[in-house]
C-alpha cells in the first residue's frame, strides 16, 4: 500500500469538552494568526512557513506544550511543527511560544494522520517526536492507538534518509507494541538493541517524574530512516 493512500477510519483521540481557560482562549485567538498553520489538503511550504531553511522536526501530540517549547528553545537551529487537537493544549502551547519568544515553532490544530498524509512532502523531515500518546489500555481499544503499521509507514515516508522517529510511553505493553511496529517497517532501523536510553534532548515531564517517584517506568524507542 502506498502510505499516501492511508485513510482515517479510526481516530486515536476523542475531542473532549475540556475547560478552556480565559488565558488559553486569548493566547489561541492572538497566537494562531501568527504561529498557527491552517490544515489544507496541499503540501506545506516549510521555508515560507518559517521564513528560512532548516532541519524540520514534527511533534505529534504536544499536550500542554511545555516539553515542545523547551525542546524548541534549546535547539534554535531546528524548526518544529507541533500538532495538537485539543484547544486547551493549543492555547497553552501558543502561550509558551509568546512568552519564550520562539521563532522556530509552528502549530497545527488538526488530526495528525491527515496533516502528515496531506501536507508533509515525502523526505521532508529530519525527525519525528511522539511522546506519551494515549495508550488506550483496554484491549478492545487497541485499534485506536496511534502507533499502527499503516501510520508508521506513512511517517517513515516523510523522513529524509537518516531522519529519526522517537516514541516514548509510560505504558510497558504499548512500548512493546511500538518496538514491534517500528521494527516491522522496512524503511526503519533501530538505533538500539531494543529500547533506547532517554536522549538528553527529551526532558522529563512533570507527570513522568511523578511516576518515577512512584516506581513507574518509561520507555523510549528510536529508529532511523535507512539510507
Amino acid at each position: 500500500m502506498n502510505p499516501s493512500d492511508i485513510q482515517r477510519p479510526i481516530r486515536s483521540f476523542v475531542l473532549r469538552q475540556g475547560r478552556v481557560s480565559s488565558a488559553q482562549a486569548r493566547f489561541r485567538e492572538e497566537g494562531m494568526p501568527r504561529w498557527g498553520i491552517e490544515y489544507r489538503n496541499q503540501q506545506l511550504d516549510f521555508d515560507a512557513a518559517f521564513g528560512r531553511h532548516a532541519p524540520r522536526i514534527l511533534e505529534i501530540g504536544c499536550g500542554m506544550g511545555e516539553t515542545t517549547a523547551v525542546i524548541a528553545a534549546a535547539h534554535p537551529q531546528n524548526d518544529y511543527l507541533g500538532i495538537e487537537v485539543h484547544t486547551p493544549g493549543v492555547g497553552s502551547l501558543l502561550k509558551e511560544i509568546a512568552l519564550r519568544e520562539l521563532t522556530n515553532l509552528r502549530v497545527v490544530q488538526h488530526d495528525a494522520v491527515e496533516v502528515v498524509r496531506d501536507m508533509l512532502p515525502e523526505g521532508s523531515l529530519a525527525g519525528i517526536h511522539i511522546y506519551f500518546p494515549d495508550p488506550w489500555p483496554k484491549k478492545r481499544h487497541h485499534k485506536r492507538r496511534l502507533i499502527q503499521p499503516p501510520f508508521v509507514a506513512l511517517l517513515a515516508s516523510r523522513l529524509a534518509p537518516g531522519g529519526y522517529i522517537h516514541c516514548a510511553t509510560d505504558w510497558e505493553e504499548y512500548a512493546q507494541q511500538m518496538l514491534e511496529v517500528l521494527g516491522g517497517e522496512p524503511l526503519l532501523a533501530n538505533t538500539a538493541a531494543g529500547f533506547a536510553p532517554r536522549p538528553d534532548y527529551r526532558p522529563r515531564t512533570k507527570f513522568e517524574q511523578r511516576g518515577e517517584r512512584l516506581g513507574h517506568g518509561s520507555w523510549d524507542v528510536i529508529f532511523r530512516r535507512r539510507p
